[in-house]
């Protein structure tokens, strides 16, 4: 097929160095329509408006509204005619199945595959505690390994019918190192470890996600095969996934139909 008409957004806001990292790349292969929020809509998961206020942008259109917002707003208004949803590229790494539901950049490739649309979704990997990130990943070269990957996949993917099995591609990738090759490619599936830790302090509690230091330290356990051990040593991981919730038979809640109210 014709390369795919791309409709992409992110949470980060239009505005972005990773969302024009992305932009960018894409446009040079494809016809893309920027349909983002218009500041950062970070880890708001599926949240949802009744009604947004859409502008103009250089690049498309600005939203003042939430990723999953955009992907609505943009599949049902402002482009229908898009063949995938690419939501990125995201400042900070979206990796494990915990993480899945609270981020708004890969909330955004969800709803699309409730439109029966494929989507990708893109972020970047960030060493480093608070006072490095804060500086870390502000230029388009440091997204090149997010964006290679990403231009391969859309060229690729709808072709070789990854979207017959999976409804969505989680992707992160490691920063771009000028003095090293590109980050090869792995299919991966998503982390389960949790360490989430809250901690009192009077009235306050302190709410720290540890796997973050974790993985700065090289103490993860997670195998070989998942998306955190895949990009702790150098490699873009793609999770190819289903939009949730997805159920299967249960024998035991029959059971308990069975014997409710009797």
């Amino acid at each position: 097929m014709d390369e795919p008409h791309v409709l992409l957004t992110n949470d980060d806001g239009i505005d972005s160095v990773g969302f024009r990292s992305l932009y960018d790349a894409l446009s040079e292969i494809t016809e893309v329509t920027a349909v983002a929020p218009s500041g950062d809509q970070s880890a708001v998961g599926r949240a949802m408006s009744r009604e947004v206020e859409v502008e103009e942008h250089d690049l498309g259109y600005a939203i003042h509204g939430t990723p999953a917002d955009c992907t609505v707003v943009g599949l049902e208004a402002l482009c229908p005619d898009v063949d995938m949803v690419v939501a990125g590229c995201n400042r900070g790494a979206n990796l494990g199945a915990y993480v899945l539901g609270r981020s708004g950049t890969v909330s955004a490739a969800v709803e699309a595959a409730f439109f029966d649309v494929p989507a990708i979704a893109v972020s970047l990997y960030v060493p480093g505690d608070d006072g490095e990130w804060e500086h870390a990943a502000d230029e388009i070269r440091d997204y090149r390994n997010a964006t290679e990957a990403t231009v391969y996949l859309v060229e690729h993917a709808l072709g070789a019918g990854v979207f017959e099995q999976a409804e969505y591609l989680n992707v992160n990738a490691p920063i771009y190192d000028p003095g090293a090759d590109l980050a090869p490619l792995e299919i991966t599936e998503p982390s389960t470890l949790y360490d989430m830790r809250a901690e009192r302090d009077g009235g306050r509690i302190s709410l720290t996600d540890n796997v973050w230091a974790r993985m700065r330290e090289g103490t993860l356990p997670d195998p070989q095969g998942t998306d955190r051990r895949a990009i702790v040593e150098g490699r873009v991981s793609v999770s190819p996934l289903t939009a949730p919730h997805t159920t299967q038979h249960h024998e035991a809640l029959d059971a308990l139909a069975e014997t409710y109210r009797s």
